[in-house]
């Protein structure tokens, strides 16, 4: 009888550890944005047709190439979703984390596309300050107003995941940058028609797209940082070393490693010196919650030597 309850808790224990990964990694973070995908590509891909009609229309530059911006941050959006739902597939035993990296990858190839497509702008209207181009003014600013409104309305979708999800943060980021363009241009257009003033049109894409370049810096950092295994942002080393070093029987730890697996989960690995002695299972299990609670590391995998085997066994 005693046996069967120790299954039963034993069985309860695993249930719970499995059952917070499974709500952490698969309903909590990619799921609740898969709607806000959605939106955000139809949205942007019935405005590149339209917006692309009316250059052809209007003969106007400027128009085509934000609708190839505008497919731009089709694409960008593709990718973060693409990683978000690769990582909720089960994993395998060649993929034994699942595909949980897929979210790094997708916010490490947003940030350097970002890049290259500000970097197209950037050129892009260098040639137009040296040879400026008549500008339909009109036009151009109703235009660009309806893809502020698209773009402002995909951002928000995603405006409350970008401080725990880099790979949503690219997406966020991916979208306001757009929403600044067309602003930008919208109000440029309208001066245009006041003024006459075409150069003001490329001088202003340039200010905004280098006000991106130092947003997105940020995003291509934290995601090659997380490519090479860094400690995630969010968590302090030193005190996760200093809250295993103070569980009750260890002398030392060493060997402490901590590193995400996807943009929103981390594994931690350490060695325990407890020279008192394999502690228990219990132990083990209020270890990783304590990681889970304190530091939000769901993965963790410790090690417990009785002798210090750094010394020589």
């Amino acid at each position: 009888m005693a046996g069967h309850h120790h299954h039963a808790h034993d069985h309860g224990g695993h249930d719970h550890a499995h059952g917070h990964s499974h709500g952490h990694g698969h309903s909590h973070a990619p799921a609740a944005f898969d709607r806000a995908f959605l939106i955000g590509i139809s949205l942007n891909i019935a405005f590149v047709v339209v917006e692309a009609g009316f250059g052809f229309v209007a003969d106007s530059v400027a128009l085509l190439a934000d609708a190839g911006h505008n497919l731009s941050d089709v694409l960008g959006l593709a990718v973060a979703w693409g990683g978000a739902t690769l990582a909720r597939r089960a994993p395998s035993k060649r993929f034994t984390y699942g595909y949980k990296g897929s979210t790094i990858l997708a916010a490490l190839f947003n940030a350097i596309f970002l890049l290259v497509a500000l970097g197209a702008i950037v050129l892009e209207a260098a040639q137009r300050l040296a040879t400026p181009a008549p500008v339909a003014g009109a036009t151009v600013s109703a235009v660009a107003a309806v893809g502020l409104v698209i773009n402002l309305s995909t951002a928000l979708l995603f405006a409350r995941g970008r401080k725990d999800d880099i790979n949503i943060r690219g997406a966020f980021l991916h979208m306001a940058s757009d929403a600044a363009v067309s602003a930008g241009v919208v109000i440029v257009g309208g001066v245009i028609l006041l003024t006459g003033l075409t150069w003001l049109d490329p001088a202003v894409s340039i200010v905004i797209a280098l006000l991106i370049v130092w947003q997105t810096w940020g995003l291509l950092r934290e995601s090659v940082e997380m490519s090479l295994a860094a400690v995630p942002r969010a968590i302090d080393y030193d005190a996760v070393g200093a809250a295993l070093q103070a569980l009750p029987g260890v002398a030392r730890i060493h060997d402490l490693h901590i590193w995400p697996m996807s943009t929103t989960e981390t594994v931690l690995t350490a060695h325990l010196l407890m020279p008192a002695g394999q502690p228990g299972d219990a132990f083990l299990l209020e270890t990783q919650e304590m990681l889970r609670t304190r530091f939000g590391i769901g993965h963790a995998t410790v090690q417990v030597e009785t002798t210090d085997c750094e010394a020589g066994c």
